[in-house]
């Protein structure tokens, strides 16, 4: 699989918007990374900033409810704008609330030999980074989207026998974090563009399939899918425009299959759609996306 990642951020209020760098003692190692650029240091917020954060925090998570509120005075139609939901209670404090590092990692271990290129706080404007999964390797690339279609840079790679694991965090709430370890005793927390798949392809609990490998019932949803995607998309986004690829298949342990559609929109971009097909073809919601 492929996906955009990078170093994960905090989110509580002593750490959020930060990230830090340990060795096994909880020493600061960012300064000891080989070839990387400076960056801010990882400062921990004091209370005067907590509690700025807090008030931002609320009013964020207040002005989409407000909206909702004043449009559905004179149309009770629901949503107009979503509502971000709460991020959960962090399960590790010590690495979540009163720190937040993305690398831990003593002398000569894997995780130290990360690139910079995954810290937003270096990465260079229009620059992303993504990792690649395969059956033997664990890939980092990097892409300069200034440079139009310049293609991928590869910038670090280990044998997939190097990783002992990749875990979701369960903090914050949307899954988005995952913790990789490596066989060394160090390990870094990523933010993931579909952690969920990650995992889930890490343990061997899914696979890329091909439509042949599919039930007749799941083929016959999934060509509904390609002609007309269920997917609705503001004015202001443009429309939505034929799918021209093919969908990736991913088949779990129970024979439910995910189907995921690059579907093109008029502005330009793309809209990744998913859908969870059990083996009858009807449309469900695996365990692993319901944690």
């Amino acid at each position: 699989m492929r996906a955009n990642v990078v170093f994960a951020t905090g989110l509580a209020p002593r750490v959020a918007g930060l990230r830090s760098f340990r060795d096994t003692e909880r020493r600061d190692i960012e300064a000891e990374l080989t070839g990387w650029p400076p960056a801010p240091g990882f400062t921990p917020r004091g209370k005067a900033d907590q509690a700025g954060v807090r008030a931002l925090d609320i009013a964020l998570l207040g002005i989409p409810r407000l909206i909702n509120m004043i449009g559905n005075i004179h149309v009770p139609s629901g949503r107009l704008v979503d509502e971000p939901g709460s991020p959960g209670k962090p399960q590790e404090p010590e690495n979540e609330v009163d720190d937040f590092p993305v690398m831990w990692a003593a002398e000569g271990t894997i995780a130290r030999t990360l690139p910079w290129q995954l810290d937003p706080a270096r990465q260079p404007r229009k620059y992303r980074t993504e990792l690649v999964l395969t059956d033997r390797r664990l890939i980092i690339l990097g892409v300069d989207a200034s440079a139009g279609l310049a293609p991928a840079d590869e910038l670090w790679q280990v044998p997939r026998a190097s990783v002992t694991a990749i875990d979701q965090m369960a903090y914050p709430a949307n899954g988005s974090d995952v913790r990789v370890r490596f066989t060394d005793g160090s390990w870094t927390r990523w933010k993931v563009g579909n952690a969920a798949k990650l995992v889930g392809q890490f343990r061997g609990e899914r696979e890329r399939v091909t439509e042949a490998a599919l039930t007749p019932q799941q083929r016959e949803r999934v060509a509904e899918l390609v002609a007309d995607p269920p997917l609705s998309v503001a004015r202001s986004v443009g429309t939505v425009l034929p799918v021209t690829e093919p969908p990736s298949l991913d088949r779990f342990s129970d024979g439910t299959v995910a189907v995921e559609l690059q579907v093109p929109l008029s502005n330009g971009t793309l809209q990744v759609l998913t859908r969870y097909l059990s083996p009858s073809g009807k449309d469900v919601m695996p365990k692993e996306e319901t944690k």
